[in-house]
């Protein structure tokens, strides 16, 4: 699984992939976490990088002790259908 990077500046997570930058944006609202959007460059699709970014992105914020708001349709469908993460839905 690739390194997942918690870029604070640019309120994202990042995945390096192959000269490319998988990320997924997010807004920090105390305990709470939203995830907006997740977005995996066009020529990496199709190479399951957008469920690894998904649950590393995950891990990272169950690490961090905070709750998920997902707003980004893509990680609402991912946390529906890994219930392990249930437990850190807001």
């Amino acid at each position: 699984m690739s390194k997942i990077v918690d870029n604070t500046d640019r309120q994202r997570f990042e995945m390096p992939v192959d000269g490319g930058v998988a990320f997924v944006t997010y807004r920090k609202r105390g305990t709470e976490i939203t995830l907006d959007h997740a977005e995996v460059p066009a020529e990496l699709q199709g190479r399951g990088l957008g469920s690894e970014l998904a649950h590393a992105t995950l891990t990272a914020i169950r690490q961090l002790g905070l709750k998920v708001v997902p707003r980004c349709s893509f990680m609402a469908g991912y946390m529906r259908s890994h219930p392990e993460f249930s437990d850190i839905r807001a």
